[in-house]
C-alpha cells in the first residue's frame, strides 16, 4: 500500500478554492530544470554531470524539468490538438469506446475516483474525463480502441507515443547512474516496457468540498513525462507540505518518479504528491505518458539501495501486479465492467 500523509482538504466553491490555492501555495517554484542538451549530444562528462543533477532532484524533490529533450515542438502541439479533437467529439462516439479490460479506451467525466492515496480523505469523482491508450513492445498500437471518425488523429497519437517511447529509454541510463548503478542496468528491465499515454480534457468545473480535477496523488509509474500545459493547474507537495504551482518552461517536460521507482530504490527517491485543477473558463488538456518497467519486473530494492541487516522498507511486488491493483481501486475494472465493455 501506498504510504502517504494526509493531503489538504478542498474549498467549497469557486472563489474559495482560488483563496484556499492562494493561501496554500508557495510562490518560489521548486521544480530544478535540467538542460538534456550536452548528455544527447554525447558531450563528455556530461551524462556523470546530469546524473548528479537528477540524483539531487529526486531526493529532494521528485519532480523536475527537462529542456533540449530531443521531441520537436511541433509535435508536442500536434497531440495536444489532437488531444482536444477527440474530447470536442460528442459524447455518444466517447463512449462507444468506453475502457476496456486492458485500460484502453475512454473514461467520462466523474468516471474515476482517486481511492489509492491517502493524501484527502472522502475524495469525489475526478472532474476530468481521460482517452487511454496502450502499446507494449512489438504490438504496438495493435488494438481496435481507436475513434472512427477523426482522420489523422491514430497516426499523430503514435507518433507522440513512440517519441515518449525513446525518450523514457534515453533518460535510463541516467537513472541507473543517479542510483550508483551501472548505466545499462535498467536496460533488461525495460526491454518490455508497460507503457500508457493519456489524453485528458479538464473542463472548467466550480469545485466543492473533497472536488478536484485529478484528485491529490502520487503516480504508481517509474517515471512520468508531462509536455508543459500553457493553461496552468498542476501543483506539487513539497516535503515540508507546502503546495506549490509547476512553472510553466517553454518547449519542457515534467519529470516525475512514481512508486515503482520510489519502491525500486527503497524509497530513496521520492514521489511526490501532485493534483490538478482547471480554475480557468476555457478548457485545460494534458498529455501525460506512464512509463513502467517489464509487467513481470520485481519490485524490491536495486543493489545500491539495500541496507545491510534492514528489511526493505516495502514488500516485494511484480509491476503487473501492481498495476493491478492500482486499476481495481480507482476505475472499478471489475468482471462486470470488462463484460459490459466488451
Amino acid at each position: 500500500m501506498v504510504r502517504c500523509p494526509a493531503g489538504t482538504p478542498a474549498g467549497q466553491n469557486r472563489p474559495s478554492r482560488r483563496a484556499a490555492m492562494a493561501a496554500d501555495t508557495a510562490s518560489t517554484p521548486a521544480i530544478p530544470v535540467i538542460d538534456l542538451g550536452p548528455y544527447l549530444a554525447g558531450k563528455p562528462g556530461a551524462p556523470e554531470a546530469t546524473a548528479a543533477q537528477l540524483r539531487h532532484a529526486n531526493e529532494t524533490i521528485g519532480f523536475l524539468t527537462i529542456v533540449n529533450h530531443g521531441v520537436p515542438a511541433s509535435l508536442v502541439e500536434e497531440a495536444f490538438a489532437a488531444c482536444a479533437r477527440f474530447h470536442a467529439q460528442p459524447l455518444d462516439a466517447k463512449l462507444a469506446l468506453r475502457v476496456d479490460g486492458e485500460f484502453r479506451g475512454y473514461v467520462p467525466v466523474r468516471g474515476s475516483t482517486t481511492r489509492h492515496s491517502r493524501l484527502n480523505a472522502d475524495n469525489q469523482p475526478n472532474e476530468n474525463e481521460a482517452y487511454f491508450m496502450k502499446r507494449v513492445g512489438e504490438d504496438a498500437g495493435a488494438t481496435d480502441r481507436w475513434p472512427a471518425g477523426l482522420p489523422g488523429f491514430r497516426e499523430v497519437a503514435l507518433r507522440y507515443y513512440a517519441a515518449m517511447d525513446a525518450l523514457a529509454q534515453r533518460l535510463l541510463p541516467l537513472y541507473a547512474m543517479a542510483l550508483d548503478l551501472p548505466a545499462d542496468w535498467f536496460a533488461p528491465h525495460c526491454d518490455r516496457p508497460l507503457t500508457g499515454l493519456r489524453f485528458t480534457h479538464y473542463p472548467p468545473a466550480r469545485y466543492g468540498a473533497n472536488q478536484f480535477g485529478l484528485a491529490p496523488h502520487a503516480d504508481t509509474s517509474f517515471i512520468t513525462l508531462l509536455a508543459q500545459n500553457r493553461v496552468p493547474g498542476l501543483q506539487l507537495r513539497t516535503t515540508d507540505g507546502a503546495w506549490i504551482d509547476a512553472p510553466v518552461v517553454p518547449d519542457s517536460f515534467v519529470v516525475n518518479t512514481g512508486e515503482v521507482l520510489h519502491r525500486w530504490s527503497n524509497g530513496r527517491f521520492i514521489n511526490t504528491p501532485h493534483r490538478a485543477y482547471n480554475l480557468s473558463p476555457g478548457p485545460r488538456y494534458a498529455i501525460p505518458y506512464f512509463f513502467h518497467p517489464n509487467p513481470d519486473t520485481l519490485m524490491e530494492p536495486v543493489p545500491s539501495c539495500r541496507v545491510p541487516g534492514e528489511a526493505p522498507r516495502y514488500a516485494p511486488m511484480t509491476v503487473g501486479d501492481y498495476m493491478a491493483w492500482f486499476r481495481q481501486q480507482n476505475y472499478g475494472l471489475s468482471a462486470k465492467a470488462k463484460a459490459d465493455a466488451a
